[in-house]
């Protein structure tokens, strides 16, 4: 991508030694280089050996693979009324309006003049004498710009790139609500699966106190393992408020990504106790795609773009520009004269303007211009460097993330059988009180664990999806 730099962000070299104005209107006809889109590699996205992800591409909605209607509903609610969101679109709709109005400036213009002024004049030939009169003006003015060297051409080419730039950012900015808002949700259902498996814990942990503290009355059991069994039951009871506290934070971001006020949030996602979750494998398509689809590379794409352009209209300012142009108007020292007894002038001919020979200031706006473009290519290699990486470290994520839940469930598996075993043999009285606390430990531990993987997993895929820059396509709105 470096050779772009010698091409379409070169500095374009102007035409000097003019003569006259048509030799310079004829040796150059649009000035600045014509840009050319950068080229990027076909990236290979990090796939190999990963089951759990196909070469599918990614669909517009790819929440929706959650097959989760109430989830789908709060995504399109948070599309319409997210304030950061409306900000964005906003931005749009000023970039818009000033592609509009630079649209207008090329054009034809027209003036319309008019004014009545009191002070010393001549005799203007109207039969009045000499002194203080009124006097009254009116006049029609028509003027064209001639885009002899293709200024006015790469000023709207600036312009249409601006506003496509601003538009890849409202994008970027809504797949951010989207992934933002199943995020939210899917924190809260992960903290309710951790609130169960906590409570759930605290239970069993409670029955097995009350079963030590009746051995203990019997002497069966030592005070020893009662106190243990009181620890450890404090030790699961403390979980429980951190875990609300962060189930309620999710719940709180889930209602002001919505546009909501905070306790506003959806009654059902607090109801939320199982990990979100996609059962087929998450389709991610392919690098080729992935540069076409990202919002975050589009903006950078259109903004180099835009920077190539701004180098022309920058350059333009080397030569003379011309207007066409006609005015006509009217002078009288009464108002109900302009039509009849006044003086009327007219205009007719072109208007040359030409910062020549002192370009200094020029040149240094055409450095400026080229010092930009460059730096808008630089962030353009940066973008699509930094969307791969993003990329492949998700899927490198979710691909050991993938293998360390399946390791924590066979731990949870032995934990359960080990727990089983060691409750049969307490009861038989071939176990101490301590041995069940151990494996009754080890199995909160590896509960826990489980859980908390889960969630990771469940983080993982929007993280994937966010990577994979899809959500903002026009078909999102049913």
């Amino acid at each position: 991508m470096n050779a772009l730099l010698q091409t379409a962000i070169r500095r374009a070299t102007p035409c000097v030694g003019v003569a006259v104005l048509s030799a310079t209107l004829a040796a150059c006809s649009t000035v600045g280089p014509n840009y050319t889109a950068p080229t990027t590699p076909a990236p290979t996205l990090q796939t190999a050996g990963n089951s759990k992800v196909s070469s599918t591409p990614l669909p517009a909605q790819w929440w929706k693979l959650y097959n989760n209607p109430k989830l789908n509903a709060w995504i399109n609610e948070a599309l319409q009324a997210n304030r950061q969101l409306q900000v964005a679109q906003a931005n749009l709709e000023r970039a818009q309006a000033l592609e509009q109005g630079v649209q207008a400036s090329t054009g034809v213009q027209t003036t319309l003049t008019g004014g009545a002024t009191v002070g010393q004049t001549s005799n203007l030939g109207l039969g009045h004498a000499a002194g203080a009169h009124t006097t009254f003006d009116g006049g029609l003015g028509v003027s064209y710009e001639v885009d002899a060297v293709g200024r006015i051409k790469r000023l709207l080419e600036a312009s249409a790139a601006s506003t496509e730039a601003q538009a890849a950012a409202t994008d970027l900015v809504k797949i951010t609500v989207v992934a933002n808002t199943v995020g939210a949700y899917s924190d809260a259902c992960s903290f309710g699966a951790r609130l169960n498996v906590a409570k759930r814990l605290i239970q069993l942990q409670e029955n097995n106190l009350a079963l030590l503290q009746r051995g203990v009355q019997g002497g069966i059991y030592s005070e020893l393992d009662l106190t243990r069994s009181q620890a450890l039951l404090a030790q699961l009871k403390s979980a429980v408020p951190v875990l609300e506290s962060g189930q309620t934070a999710a719940l709180y971001q889930l209602a002001v990504l919505m546009g909501k006020q905070p306790e506003q949030y959806p009654p059902e996602a607090a109801q939320c106790d199982t990990p979100l979750d996609v059962k087929a494998a998450l389709p991610v398509g392919d690098g080729t795609a992935l540069i076409a689809r990202r919002p975050d590379i589009r903006q950078a794409e259109r903004l180099l773009a835009a920077s190539t352009a701004n180098l022309g209209v920058a350059t333009a300012d080397l030569y003379p520009r011309v207007t066409l142009g006609a005015s006509v108007g009217s002078t009288a020292r009464q108002f109900s004269q302009l039509s009849e007894n006044s003086a009327v002038r007219f205009s007719v001919g072109p208007l040359m303007s030409w910062q020549f020979p002192n370009t200094a200031v020029v040149r240094a706006n055409i450095a400026a211009s080229n010092a930009q473009a460059k730096g808008a290519l630089a962030q353009f290699d940066a973008t699509v460097l930094n969307a791969l990486r993003e990329t492949d470290t998700a899927l490198n994520s979710y691909a050991k993330d993938l293998d360390e839940h399946q390791q924590l469930q066979i731990a949870l598996d032995e934990s359960r059988k080990a727990t089983e075993q060691e409750n049969r043999l307490f009861k038989g009285g071939l176990a101490s009180g301590l041995e069940l606390l151990d494996v009754q430990r080890s199995l909160a531990t590896a509960e826990n664990a489980l859980a908390v993987s889960e969630g990771k997993l469940s983080s993982d895929r929007i993280r994937l999806f966010l990577a994979l820059g899809g959500g903002w396509e026009p078909t999102q709105h049913p």
